[in-house]
């Protein structure tokens, strides 16, 4: 999470602008209207998977359905109806796969009689991390709660036997749910062949973080370890991109912004704080692409109470400093200890590692203009 004091343009009203169409469906979760869009049929909050309201153009209505096919219905028909003398911008937002996790009917059996591998770190024991790893709550033992699972587990089954169960039912839920998206963009993409518009498209697969799916016995995300903060991103662009290539230099979220712009023939406003991603795409690497990363979590007290914290990550090592209500850092080479397992904050080895990174921490932070008291003035006074 970053901040500016800067007014921002949104990439879609700056395209909107230099003449392309814009739409916008599904999931949007603020609390204003779109602008910056022709068009836009939005789920109120998180939306609901089964019979979901939408708000069409400032109208909402009641839709029967499941609200991973509605939103890729509602995607092609906008596409059938668009001015096909104008290029365009369509973005599609799944609900899926967000708490609470609901499959459709043509999924919810898929996954019942799997069994799932453990990953490395379910039972993790947090030793050598600070406290908010430990006192946080998503965990898949003790925080799934029967509407995640369905039910509670069966009787007569240990402590053990429980936390497999849920870890399981967890599972068969969240990846029916993904299946439905997976047949869906399959649905999208076939449109866009049928149409003759696939290979003049580019196509961006992304979410907006990463999850734990059992992974140091936690589901949810918002930690700063890896399995939270990495994002897919896919991206198909026939006439620039080599097919099954990949690039593993560090690219983060404020960089979607300035990307498609550029893509499209525009320049990257100054206020923006990413930077366009189009050279990697095309194989380049500049020589003076970003070495680091900033991440900043700052959403506690409240859901899953992970507490505040904020870091740097480089291609070897993460530096993370929990603040608020603790004082803890951590550091990980993940070179070496790819699940984070083992911190090495008061290693004297690493100590020169960990003041390097320390400036690094702190260039970020002044070229984001964020900080820990910034944080405080956003988040609202808590209650009692």
């Amino acid at each position: 999470m970053t901040s500016s004091t800067t007014p921002s343009r949104p990439s879609p009203k700056l395209l909107q602008q230099a003449g392309y169409q814009t739409a916008i469906i599904g999931k949007w979760h603020l609390r204003s209207e779109p602008t910056g869009f022709d068009y836009h049929n939005i789920l109120p909050g998180q939306g609901v998977y089964f019979d979901p309201d939408f708000i069409e153009m400032g109208r909402k209505k009641k839709h029967a359905g499941y609200v991973t096919d509605l939103i890729t219905d509602y995607a092609m028909d906008w596409l059938d109806q668009r001015d096909t003398d104008k290029p365009f911008c369509l973005m599609v937002h799944h609900k899926a796969p967000h708490r609470e996790w609901d499959p459709d009917q043509k999924h919810e059996e898929m996954f019942r009689d799997r069994q799932f591998p453990l990953p490395d770190t379910f039972d993790d024991d947090y030793a050598t991390r600070c406290a908010a790893a430990v006192e946080q709550e998503m965990t898949v033992e003790h925080h799934l709660n029967t509407k995640d699972t369905s039910g509670d587990p069966p009787a007569g089954l240990s402590e053990r036997e429980q936390k497999l169960w849920r870890y399981r039912r967890y599972m068969q839920k969240y990846l029916a749910c993904v299946a439905s998206v997976d047949d869906n963009i399959g649905r999208l993409l076939a449109y866009l062949e049928k149409e003759g518009l696939a290979d003049n498209t580019i196509i961006i697969y992304t979410s907006d973080q990463g999850f734990f799916l059992g992974d140091h016995g936690w589901f949810d995300k918002r930690f700063m370890y890896e399995e939270s903060l990495r994002m897919p991103l896919l991206i198909r662009w026939p006439a620039a991109i080599k097919p099954g290539s990949i690039n593993d230099d560090i690219v983060i979220n404020a960089d979607f912004a300035a990307t498609p712009l550029n893509a499209a023939g525009l320049e990257t406003p100054a206020e923006m704080q990413g930077e366009s991603f189009l050279p990697l795409l095309k194989g380049k690497t500049p020589r003076n692409w970003r070495q680091s990363m900033y991440y900043h979590y700052y959403e506690y007290p409240a859901v899953h109470q992970v507490k505040r914290h904020y870091g740097v990550r480089t291609k070897r090592y993460k530096l993370i400093h929990y603040y608020h209500d603790i004082d803890c850092w951590e550091l990980f080479d993940l070179e070496k200890d790819p699940h984070e397992l083992n911190n090495l904050y008061n290693s004297p080895e690493h100590q020169q590692t960990i003041r390097e990174l320390k400036k690094e921490l702190r260039r970020l932070q002044a070229k984001y203009q964020d900080s820990d008291e910034l944080a405080r003035k956003l988040i609202p006074k808590q209650p009692g």
